[in-house]
């Protein structure tokens, strides 16, 4: 029993879960800080909130409700978001599409339906198979399938 702890917790996968929990914590303080330390400031400036507006609250039959704490949580998970979108996900997606192989095209998989007998045909065919009948090719299938138009 123990032997299968040990298999699941030395895995991989669960190491580097833990890793990267450990590394987003970390880097949501730094982000919460500086959001803390420069942006709740700068927009208390802007709003005429003397510097700092995390401490900003108001009362309702004696109720106190501390909006600003709420404020200070928002931008800081807004600008971690935006980090963690501009400055991860769009080089990562980058980097992804430079190595993505463009598929090759299966000619026989476009099928269409006969004019004459209905029945299915693929679409760059220029005769129906099942009646004989003479059809005209689908031109976007012939681009796709790197095929000359025929006339």
């Amino acid at each position: 029993m123990l032997n299968g702890f040990k298999d699941f917790i030395l895995r991989g996968n669960v190491i580097s879960m833990a890793i990267g929990l450990a590394v987003g914590a970390a880097f949501t303080a730094v982000v919460t800080g500086f959001s803390t330390a420069f942006i709740t400031p700068l927009i208390g400036l802007a709003t005429g909130s003397v510097g700092d507006f995390s401490a900003a609250e108001f009362a309702v039959e004696g109720t106190i409700f501390p909006y600003g704490k709420f404020l200070a949580a928002a931008i800081a998970f807004l600008i971690t978001a935006a980090v963690l979108y501009f400055c991860v996900v769009v080089p990562m997606t980058k980097v992804q599409n430079r190595f993505v192989k463009e598929e090759e095209v299966d000619i026989k998989a476009a099928l269409r339906d006969c004019p004459r007998c209905f029945s299915s045909i693929p679409a760059v065919a220029s005769r129906c198979g099942h009646c004989t009948s003479e059809v005209e090719p689908d031109p976007e299938a012939l681009s796709l399938a790197k095929l000359p138009v025929q006339r």
